[in-house]
């Protein structure tokens, strides 16, 4: 019983050795290195040591491809073989096919910007919160987050209060109150970590029981306006405690203390100028601070003075009692826009001026009634809110109004041609009347010439019927009836005539037996 395994186990090594040198000899028609065949011939000898597992091989053989050098999974391999050894002519044209070339890799990712306007929103005795806003450059991989970061003034190691937030802002907890605390944010993306947007200066960590405010007066929140030479005094109430820093500044630069004095207290700080002049104009800051938090306030000032005068002024023209006039505006204005000029003329032979125009807005000006055979002088000044300008331009050349005949001719009008045909403005209306009792029929007319007016009674002409009285006043026609019969109804006509034609209105009268 026992003799009788070794031949069976024989057997499978036997054919797998019989049948290893047959994918040895094909294989170089495909492949023209001879190599492969002196591989696969050693693990036929080991074959009798793993006969047991051979019939496994072939379906473990591909998951156990990489390990095959170290140990003796070589022998895998003739077993695979075998059943390929059958399909070996389609399998080789596969092994001549060129690799598939590998894609270009995308270009790699590259970090934002850093946050921008890294500030304090609050702070107390044991958290801090800050906030930001997004990076100037964020490039095609988007961003992932935030991380924000913080040390301890007088260490160096960066302790990570929150990693990959995607809001704009973060708190900063339990922390401990007198420190002094750097913080900084970074954006994260695909490309990395960006530059860091980092606070100004350290933060203090401890309570703020009124953050800085100003209380700008109403009257200092508009354009505040002074004269040269006047004395300035202007108060800037403020709260914050603890007691916030005050600072100044005009356009952007530290005050000049020469000129300006800031005298400021718990509760104020006052802006004074004892003599104010142009240069004192500008636009003035106030900032008050208390620790990270801050309030600012700005005042723009102007100091104005009289313009000075128009630049020149020139007669362009003078005709009958008339004179044409142009200047240009002055070239200092006195620091505020120019609101008119005022417009004088002086006779030579008096030599007193006389205001002609004053508040005028435009730069060229016609002065009219001049004085026959008199010459005339013209001067103009400039007008700001100020004033009017101390001194004036005035022109050079004289008008003179010449001494001419004048012969007045009168217009002459066309005559207007009134003619009109008549025309019933309003017609007569159909009348009932009663038997010996007065009645009137009454119309109006329009023509010229003034049109003359017939009634007839069923198309005769009525004439000089005592019984019937006729009436033309104005265009108003009417025809009175004294105590009609019953033969007095009938067809009654209005007609008017004039040379240019003529017209006719009717109308039914009817008279009723009581």
């Amino acid at each position: 019983m026992p003799g009788k395994p070794a031949p069976i186990k024989k057997a499978p090594a036997k054919k797998a050795a019989a049948k290893a040198p047959e994918p040895a000899a094909k294989a170089p028609e495909p492949a023209p290195e001879p190599e492969p065949a002196p591989v696969e011939a050693p693990p036929a000898e080991a074959a009798p040591a793993e006969a047991a597992p051979a019939e496994a091989v072939p379906a473990e053989a591909p998951a156990e491809a990489a390990p095959a050098p170290e140990g003796e999974a070589a022998p895998a391999a003739p077993a695979e073989d075998t059943p390929a050894a059958e399909g070996s002519a389609p399998a080789a044209p596969a092994e001549a096919e060129e690799p598939p070339k590998a894609p270009t890799p995308p270009p790699p990712a590259v970090p934002t910007s850093a946050p921008l306007d890294v500030g304090v929103e609050d702070v107390n005795d044991s958290s801090l919160t800050i906030k930001w806003t997004t990076p100037e450059t964020i490039g095609d991989s988007g961003l992932n987050g935030y991380t924000v970061e913080y040390h301890k003034d007088g260490t160096s190691d960066w302790v990570v209060a929150q990693e990959l937030t995607s809001a704009n802002r973060c708190c900063i907890k339990n922390l401990t109150a007198g420190d002094l605390l750097h913080v900084r944010v970074v954006a994260v993306n695909a490309g990395g970590r960006s530059e860091p947007g980092t606070l100004a200066g350290p933060v203090p960590i401890r309570e703020v029981a009124d953050r800085p405010r100003i209380r700008v007066p109403r009257a200092l929140r508009s354009r505040y306006v002074k004269q040269v030479g006047a004395q300035i005094n202007l108060v800037f109430p403020f709260i914050g405690k603890p007691k916030p820093a005050v600072s100044w500044l005009k356009d952007g630069q530290p005050l000049d203390t020469k000129r300006v004095n800031i005298r400021n207290s718990d509760k104020d700080s006052i802006l004074f100028i004892r003599s104010a002049q142009r240069e004192d104009s500008g636009v003035y800051e106030m900032t008050v601070k208390v620790d990270s938090f801050e309030d600012k306030a700005s005042l723009t000032l102007q100091i104005v003075e009289l313009p000075g005068p128009p630049a020149s002024m020139k007669l362009v023209d003078s005709w009958g009692f008339n004179a044409a006039l142009e200047w240009t505006p002055p070239k200092d204005s006195g620091n505020t826009e120019i609101t008119g000029y005022t417009i004088q003329k002086a006779d030579r032979k008096t030599g007193e001026w006389f205001t002609v125009l004053e508040n005028y807005h435009r730069l060229t000006a016609t002065v009219s009634d001049l004085i026959m055979g008199n010459s005339y002088c013209f001067r103009v000044f400039a007008q700001n809110q100020v004033g009017t300008s101390e001194s004036c331009a005035v022109t050079k050349e004289v008008a003179t109004i010449q001494k001419t005949g004048i012969v007045y001719k009168p217009p002459e009008y066309q005559e207007r041609d009134y003619s009109e045909a008549p025309k019933f403005t309003t017609p007569l209306s159909d009348r009932a009347a009663t038997v010996g009792y007065t009645t009137k029929l009454l119309c109006s007319v329009r023509g010229c010439p003034k049109p003359k007016i017939e009634w007839l009674k069923n198309q005769m002409v009525i004439g000089n019927d005592p019984k019937f009285r006729q009436i033309s006043n104005q265009g108003i026609c009417s025809l009175e009836i004294r105590k009609p019969c019953s033969f007095d109804g009938g067809v009654y006509t209005c007609r008017a005539k004039n040379a240019q034609g003529e017209a006719t209105v009717s109308c039914k009268l009817e008279v009723k037996q009581v």
